[in-house]
């Protein structure tokens, strides 16, 4: 007769899993922290819970996850506000943990409870998570994990609209400039996210903000940072050319100071700045109504801006013929513009 001296484990329910989480995140408690071993315990215990998690979220590579479990498991982790715990405790947690976090953090919102998204739900009734996320890059430990985490969130659009809206959206002007090139980077990545995922939150948001936003995008532009001025160039061609924001565009270019920050941009010492610069300066000079401001500044430096456009030639690459008949066209007008 066989036996075995062991009893096999029984898998822990969605509910088990989702309080074993709670507690395991809620013993990172300030006491604990400051005792090395005491976390050392607490942090395992907190990895062991996130791969159970990624497990049933994912599969183990041999069974697929069973749907109903999962909607179970979601359910929970929004009823006993685990993803506050998630966010919150994010900073203590160790190098696997937080990846094991960022994997699952991406199915959690994309996962429905009866055509709900239930985790997008909760984030939008608990909406300083998102700040939290933002100003997460400050710190460089984990401003990589939460960036991801919050671009999973930008994807949905009542959150980008959260972040846009919200205070902590103007320290992107700030973060994008950080001296750590991987983090300022990241941040940029969902900076633009943010002005091109959703154009109708966008167009709101720039009609509703649009002095207090464009006087911070042109120091953006003017940085003497090279890589910030050419990504912001080349995002401000992205959002601004899109028809959502016409009106946007419009207003734009009816306004000389703006005009002279392309001006600046057309003389940059980099092609692919000056490129970029002439895609939007193109739009002021084609503009039919013109107002008085732009014509003088078109007249004061006639010459040296036709002279500056005779010179611009493209990068290699099939746009050659256009570009040249956009900067004939271009030529001309600004030979034709009077005051």
């Amino acid at each position: 007769m066989s036996f075995s001296f062991f009893k096999a484990l029984r898998p822990k329910t969605p509910q088990e899993v989702a309080r074993s989480i709670k507690e395991s995140l809620m013993a990172l408690d300030t006491k604990t922290v400051v005792e090395v071993k005491a976390l050392e315990k607490a942090l395992e215990e907190v990895e062991k819970n996130f791969a159970t998690v990624r497990t049933m979220l994912s599969g183990d590579g041999e069974s697929e996850p069973n749907l109903d479990q999962i909607s179970q498991l979601v359910e929970e982790i929004c009823r006993e506000d685990v993803l506050t715990l998630l966010i919150h405790k994010l900073p203590i947690l160790g190098w696997e943990a937080r990846k094991d976090l960022v994997h699952c953090w991406s199915i959690l919102l994309k996962q429905k409870v009866e055509s709900n998204y239930c985790c997008v739900k909760y984030i939008e009734l608990h909406c300083e998570l998102l700040d939290f996320l933002v100003v997460c890059y400050d710190n460089k430990e984990i401003a990589l994990s939460t960036g991801i985490m919050l671009r999973d969130c930008i994807k949905f659009p009542t959150l980008a609209k959260y972040i846009l809206e919200s205070a902590s959206f103007v320290l992107f002007f700030k973060f994008v400039e950080l001296p750590n090139f991987d983090v300022a980077s990241d941040a940029f990545s969902t900076f633009k996210d943010l002005l091109t995922k959703h154009e109708d939150v966008v167009s709101e948001f720039l009609n509703a903000h649009y002095d207090e936003f464009f006087d911070l995008y042109e120091k953006l532009l003017m940085s003497p940072n090279y890589v910030t001025r050419r990504q912001s160039l080349k995002l401000l061609s992205e959002f601004l050319l899109e028809s959502p924001n016409s009106q946007i565009m419009r207003r734009y270019i009816l306004e000389v100071r703006y005009l002279k920050v392309m001006m600046t941009l057309l003389r940059d010492s980099s092609k692919n700045i000056q490129l970029s610069a002439f895609h939007i300066f193109k739009v002021f000079v084609a503009n039919p109504n013109k107002p008085r401001e732009v014509k003088i500044i078109l007249v004061k430096n006639r010459e040296k801006l036709l002279e500056l456009l005779h010179s611009l030639t493209p990068g290699k690459g099939s746009e050659d013929e256009q570009f040249d008949e956009e900067k004939d066209f271009i030529i001309k007008e600004i030979g034709k513009v009077s005051v």
